[in-house]
């Protein structure tokens, strides 16, 4: 239960922070990661999309609904979070690993809801 508020507020803040920029961003880590990130935003949708991914997920979580739904939304989130900090930003993995690493645990609590998608 920990988990999940800590991952589901984790993902209101950082979602709500999309549109409201009330944390701004660190400068780029490096001219790569600073390419890449500006690749994403001059399409101008990943950010926003992401936002309001986060933010539901965030809420679905918060409030204990639809939990397994609100975990595949941000699986894909939490590996491409720390793929990026593998490879352009070393120095902040270890939140990227938080989120994943709370990703992966409520996945296994809930194993039982996911086990016929492997079938």
């Amino acid at each position: 239960m920990i988990a999940r508020y800590l991952l589901g507020l984790a993902m209101l803040i950082f979602g709500a922070n999309k549109f409201l920029d009330f944390m701004p961003a660190p400068p780029p880590p490096s001219a790569e990661a600073g390419a890449f990130l500006g690749a994403l935003d001059a399409g101008g949708y990943v950010f926003p999309v992401l936002g309001i991914l986060y933010i539901l997920a965030g809420l679905l979580l918060v409030f204990n609904k639809a939990i397994p739904f609100a975990l595949i939304i941000l699986a894909p989130a939490s590996f491409n979070i720390v793929a990026f900090h593998l490879k352009y930003a070393p120095e902040g993995i270890l939140f990227a690993a938080i989120v994943a690493v709370l990703n992966l645990l409520l996945i296994y609590a809930n194993w039982n809801r996911f086990k016929s998608l492997f079938d």
